[in-house]
């Protein structure tokens, strides 16, 4: 793991709460980061988590290089809760600086699971 990577992780902790949380509440925001704990790619950083013109947003630190060459934080993941049974989830097109779809459901562990997963680097670049 290089410096950068090292020192971003450690400043970055799933258990700082957010500076304010006014969205669907601190339980959600857990459950995500107990969720993104699962991940396959970058387990050895640590997401951050905040709640964000209505929605949930998760960034984490580049250690790939590929968006930041310095391994700074990068937004990865963002999930809007659409409707009272409805969950979006949008991923971070970093070249044009704008959130992408993804996809939708009624469960928030379904659009975590492909976050998690991210077979085709969607997610996590």
């Amino acid at each position: 793991m290089s410096v950068a990577c090292r020192r971003w992780s450690s400043m970055v902790s799933p258990a700082t709460p957010s500076a304010s949380v006014t969205g669907p509440g601190e339980l959600v925001r857990r459950r995500i980061l107990r969720e993104l704990e699962r991940r396959s790619r970058y387990r050895y950083v640590r997401p951050e988590v905040n709640w964000r013109d209505e929605g949930w947003q998760v960034s984490s630190p580049c250690c790939s290089r590929n968006v930041d060459a310095e391994g700074g934080v990068i937004e990865i993941a963002r999930l809007e809760p659409a409707k009272p049974d409805l969950w979006r989830l949008y991923a971070r097109d970093h070249e044009a600086g704008r959130w992408i779809w993804q996809a939708s459901a009624a469960r928030i562990e379904e659009l975590l699971a492909l976050v998690v997963n991210d077979a085709h680097r969607v997610f996590w670049p």
